[in-house]
């Protein structure tokens, strides 16, 4: 493995037409959990190796069994959640949205299955996926808990119980998801204490992957966050977080997005060059990790699989020519 650069992705790849259709035919109970689950670890299998074929260092699973990152936790946690009714989200996009009617608690493993089988298929490491408690919660209705920040650390505990089950379970990288926190910063010590709930005790590597957002105010408290390593967007908003970074002290590992999801276009070598080059600037290749802004799921298999071939091609090349091979 490479001394430093290494790559990744966020986490969610896009869902084969196959698995897509019988998606939408088991919502209409035309075929069984059996055989969804089937043609979602045959998925799985093509996301592993489709990340082996490019290169990466560091896989995730893919999501195939998830759809929503927020209700198929939800889903899980049946006794305190429900799903509700139909919400627009953004465009035409719509998702239903969970509701806490109950204490929330751990109710067993929700992610130690899909992750064992993802790990089986490769000798590279493979990533814990987890949504993080204040996003769990801000996308959901609460009719239970007094307040939002009760609500929010009894998440995280949920999430703490998951987390610690992945990590017996053998996994490296744990990821926790925090996308929301961009969306009230006004609430990042929130962030910040439902991720130390989280990530308390845990041996593994832990991540937390942002959205873009107004961070400016708040920067100091994101670098302070309990976990390892910081995962933020940066291609789609010109490298412009760099600046704070290079402003700021801190000690943590960075994975720098450097190939934009939210866009059709494949990014050329060069462009991706110029974008980890920018990130050399501010921290060193060992503390650097080279990823895409965000999950990969809105493009098309074609669009993920060009896109991360030119970043590890980009990567491979900077790498030579720092002399981080070997």
């Amino acid at each position: 493995m490479s001394k430093g650069l290494l790559t990744t992705t966020v986490g969610s790849f896009p869902k084969p037409d196959y698995l897509a259709r019988a998606r939408n035919q088991f919502s209409l109970s035309k075929i069984d959990r059996q055989e969804l689950a089937a043609l979602e670890r045959q998925a799985t299998v093509e996301v592993i190796r489709l990340q082996e074929e490019v290169g990466l260092d560091i896989l995730v699973h893919g999501e195939m069994e998830r759809g929503d990152m927020v209700a198929y936790f939800a889903e899980l946690l049946s006794e305190s959640m429900v799903i509700g009714g139909l919400v627009r989200s953004y465009g035409n996009r719509y998702y239903r949205k969970p509701i806490i009617i109950g204490k929330l608690r751990w109710q067993g493993p929700m992610t130690v299955e899909m992750w064992r089988y993802a790990q089986s298929l490769t000798d590279r490491p493979v990533k814990g996926m987890l949504t993080g408690p204040y996003t769990m919660v801000e996308w959901s209705f609460d009719e239970y808990y007094p307040s939002r920040r009760e609500a929010v650390l009894d998440m995280a505990r949920v999430i703490h119980q998951e987390a610690v089950a992945l990590e017996k379970a053998g996994a490296r990288y744990i990821q926790v998801d925090e996308p929301a926190a961009s969306t009230r910063p006004e609430e990042m010590e929130l962030v910040s204490q439902g991720l130390a709930v989280v990530t308390e005790g845990l041996k593994v590597k832990t991540i937390t992957h942002m959205c873009y957002g107004d961070f400016a105010s708040v920067f100091e408290q994101i670098v302070r966050l309990p976990v390892d390593q910081l995962d933020i967007e940066t291609a789609n908003s010109d490298y412009d977080l760099l600046e704070l970074f290079r402003r700021h002290r801190f000690d943590k590992e960075v994975a720098l997005g450097v190939v934009d999801v939210h866009d059709h276009k494949v990014e050329t070598v060069e462009e991706v060059k110029e974008g980890i080059r920018r990130g050399l600037e501010v921290l060193p290749p060992q503390r650097l990790y080279i990823d895409p802004d965000c999950g990969l799921k809105t493009r098309t298999w074609e669009e993920a699989a060009a896109k991360l071939r030119v970043m590890v091609q980009a990567v491979r090349e900077v790498r030579h020519e720092l002399g981080l091979e070997g």
